[in-house]
This record gives C-alpha cells, structure tokens and sequence, in this order.
C-alpha cells in the first residue's frame, strides 16, 4: 500500500512539480531561440532521441543484461534531457542558452516518443515471455499532463508575472526534490532486499551508458566544428536523462521494481562524470586567472 502511494500518487505529484519548475525557468523567447540555430538544436536532439537509444542497446546487448533489467534501462534512454542537465551546464561552464533551449523541445516531444519505444522495447525484449500490459495511449496522456502541462503553465507565468515566478522558482524546486526523495527512499526501502543484487548487475551497465553517451554527444559536436562551451552542452545533455520521468513510466504505469532498478542505479552513477566535468572545467577556469 505504501509503495503503491509512492508510485501512483508522490511519484507524478514530483514529476509534475520538477516540470513546473522547468517550464519557470524557461521563456518564449527560449523556444524562438530553436529556430534562431536550428541545426545545433537538430543535432542535439537527433542525438538524445536516437543516438543515445542506440547506445543503451549495445551496452545491453553486449553485457548480456537480462529481458528486465534490458528494458528498465532502455527506458531511461527514452527520457533524455531535463532540468539536471541545465544545471550541470551552468555550472560546467557550457552553453545555457542552447540547454535551455534544447530542453524546451525534449520536453514537447519526450511524451509521444517515450510511450511508443517503451512498447517497441516491451515487445522486443519480453513478448515473447512475460506478458506486460502497457497502455501507450494512457500514457501518452499521463505525460502530457506530467509534463507539457506544467511546462506550459510555468511558462505563462513566467511570461505574465515575471517577478512571482522568481521567487517560487526556489521553493519549487525544494519542493520537488523533497518529493523526489520520498519516492526513491520508499522505493529502495520497499525493495531492500533485491536492490543490491540488482545495483550490482546494472552499475557496469549504467556506466558504461553513462561513458559512451557523454563521449558521443561531445564527440559529434566536435565533429561537427562546434566550440567548446556547445560541444560541452551537448555532451551533457546527451549523457544526462531525466531519471524522474523514467521512475514514472516503469514505477507508475510498470509498477515494476526491477525496471526502477536502472533509474534508481543511474540517478547515484551519473553524479560521478557530472562532478568530474565541472571540477575539470572550473579548474582550468581557476588556472587561467591565476
């Protein structure tokens, strides 16, 4: 019963007020800024929405991760961006402004995409063994209204009172991550004895995942001639996914600890490179003034 409150009812209350605060911190003129660079923003996205999938495919497939534990972490890659990767941006010195503005379009998107390659993994990893229900059009619907709903509405206030969202945005965001750490306590609480076995068998995984998805998206961007703070961006927004989003979709609509496992796993992993990359980037900012 515990568990059950914490998925159906904390969980999307989180998700919803993590959204709220992302939509708060954007602004029209983010959204007018995609068109202003269209082929950086199409890069980043067309890395995150299909490169990165890519990616959690091979590293499944190569280290043999079983139908389950395949699945919960290939829809963590269905999940890309969110307000972590702004942050980490910000603080690794890179470029907020494509960030912000690539974040303004995952968020649009992400609800259509994630429910059809959930199906498609569901499908390919488990239809022919385990029958699991999953409602794809419920929960596109789940996810308008987690997500582009509190971004929209985020939005126009930031829009119409400017001065209010201010203010609010640090209590939302307090707000949030209180939320947020409810649901991970009580999920790890209610699933102790399976989580260690299971933390051990996805943290190469979720390492791995993590390594390659920031190397790809940084390499690209230098591939493509793109400057350092943007290749920087994109090397974040690529490694980082929106783990909330991924706990909604296998605790919420799954109602599936094991596919939780990689969310939960990734969301202590991922902080390691995330801390690498600002100490390395502010270190050498140190150095230049010294």
């Amino acid at each position: 019963m515990e568990n059950s409150l914490l998925t159906q009812v904390v969980l999307p209350a989180a998700l919803f007020t993590i959204m709220l605060g992302v939509g708060m911190s954007l602004s029209l003129a983010d959204f007018r800024r995609i068109l202003a660079r269209p082929s950086v923003t199409l890069l980043g996205v067309t890395m995150q929405f299909l490169l990165l999938p890519l990616l959690g495919y091979l590293v499944v497939t190569l280290l043999g991760l079983s139908p389950v534990l395949a699945v919960g972490l290939l829809i963590l890659t269905f999940a890309p961006g969110g307000a972590t990767s702004n942050m980490i941006t910000w603080l690794a010195r890179g470029d907020v402004a494509l960030s912000v503005s690539m974040t303004a379009l995952v968020s649009v998107l992400a609800p259509f995409t994630l429910p059809l390659l959930t199906y498609w993994a569901l499908q390919h990893w488990l239809g022919a063994t385990q029958a699991i229900e999953f409602p794809v059009l419920t929960t596109m619907i789940k996810l308008v209204v987690m997500t582009i709903v509190p971004v929209v509405l985020g939005v126009t206030l930031h829009h119409w009172a400017p001065g209010l969202c201010h203010r609010l945005q640090k209590p939302v965001k307090l707000l949030s991550m209180l939320f947020l750490v409810v649901v991970v306590v009580g999920i790890t609480k209610a699933n102790w004895a399976r989580l260690p076995d299971l933390a051990l068998q996805l943290g190469p995984a979720v390492a791995m995942l993590i390594t390659l998805a920031f190397g790809a998206g940084y390499g690209f961007a230098r591939k493509a001639r793109l400057g350092t703070e943007q290749s920087i961006t994109l090397g974040v927004e690529v490694g980082i996914q929106n783990a909330g989003t991924a706990l909604l979709v296998t605790g919420t609509v799954l109602q599936n600890a094991e596919m939780s496992a990689a969310a939960l796993t990734y969301g202590i992993l991922m902080n390691i490179p995330a801390f690498m990359l600002i100490f390395w980037r502010n270190r050498r900012k140190h150095a230049a003034l010294a």
